[in-house]
């Protein structure tokens, strides 16, 4: 399988969408095919049909997920990638990574992926549950975690060979799910609401409510206390109690909101039209440049005072952060 270079752009804030340099143009019966170019489109790693949702890492390799089965791996920090095949064409929703160093992705069809340490092996595991899930999450001891519709939360000690179930009986989504540590955890999801766990997972109460019955596309959460949420027209809140009361912060986007973007000090979030944003005091300041008509949803901060993003149509690039504002990266 070719890898294909991921081109660094060092002009701060401008977002190219890096997918097929080639493209076929049919204006009339006498228009040659041109069979080496699709040949050499297929050959991408990046395509312009890909559509990426998550982006995880561990100590070797960079593993982004997306539509009809996509599974990108990069072993030198976005520079080159590799297109892998997996035997299914369902979508990847979510992806995590395991104390281990192994992956988790859950698909469409309701399977939970097992991938290696280096990302090249990748192993399904189906659930039980009827609901569709939309959330996976590796819990600090090494259980898996999927939850989704009908308030479901699903969750297997044993590499997914057994699961377990449990739900609140809400007809409302659950969509992000995140382990604080051992012992606590937060959901976010329908109709605004916040889930808390403070065993594990075990159980869940209700920490609290999203003004308007907000839905939070995303969430991340710095410690129990802190975190935030993001959506539509731009909108994003934050917590200091845990969910329990929320503040709407100022925003240079008018976008959807799908991801957030930890660092060990700096926070940013992307959105539709190509657009980053940085957490900058009180406020999201934008950093891109681009307003491409492209969603963008997840990423990794990378070294160099880099950011790497991906989203729809191909959409993968490598955004240089300004000097002053950049984070801190191990």
């Amino acid at each position: 399988m070719q890898n294909t270079p991921l081109r660094s752009w060092r002009t701060v804030g401008t977002a190219i969408a890096i997918a097929s340099s080639s493209s076929l143009l049919l204006t009339g019966c006498e228009a040659p095919l041109n069979l080496e170019a699709v040949r050499q489109v297929s050959e991408q790693s990046s395509k312009r049909t890909d559509f990426y949702q998550s982006m995880v890492r561990n100590d070797q390799v960079i593993v982004v997920t997306g539509n009809d089965g996509v599974l990108l791996t990069s072993r030198d920090n976005g520079e080159t990638w590799k297109r892998q095949a997996l035997n299914s064409t369902a979508s990847f929703l979510a992806l995590d990574v395991c104390p281990d160093n192994s992956f988790i992705g859950l698909t469409f069809d309701n399977q939970v992926w097992q991938g290696n340490v280096q990302g090249s092996l990748w192993t399904p595991h189906p659930l039980p549950s009827q609901e569709q899930m939309l959330t996976v999450a590796c819990a600090p001891d090494g259980s898996w975690w999927a939850a989704g519709s009908f308030t479901t939360i699903q969750y297997s000690s044993d590499l997914g060979e057994n699961w377990n179930e449990t739900s609140l009986y809400e007809d409302a989504i659950i969509n992000n799910l995140q382990f604080i540590n051992e012992d606590q955890a937060i959901a976010t999801g329908e109709y605004g609401m916040v889930l808390r766990s403070d065993d594990g997972g075990f159980n869940w109460d209700y920490a609290g409510y999203l003004p308007d019955e907000f839905y939070a596309h995303t969430s991340y959460f710095r410690s129990m206390e802190e975190g935030w949420v993001g959506g539509l027209n731009g909108f994003i809140y934050h917590t200091t109690d845990g969910g329990e009361s929320w503040e709407q912060m100022p925003t240079e986007t008018n976008a959807p909101v799908f991801g957030f973007i930890p660092g060990s000090s700096e926070l940013y979030a992307v959105a539709d039209n190509a657009t980053v944003l940085q957490l900058q005091g009180p406020a999201w300041k934008k950093i891109s440049e681009s307003d491409q008509p492209l969603y963008l949803r997840t990423g990794l901060l990378m070294p160099e005072q880099r950011l790497l993003v991906a989203g729809g149509r191909g959409l993968l690039f490598d955004l240089e952060l300004p000097a002053a504002n950049a984070a801190s990266k191990d």
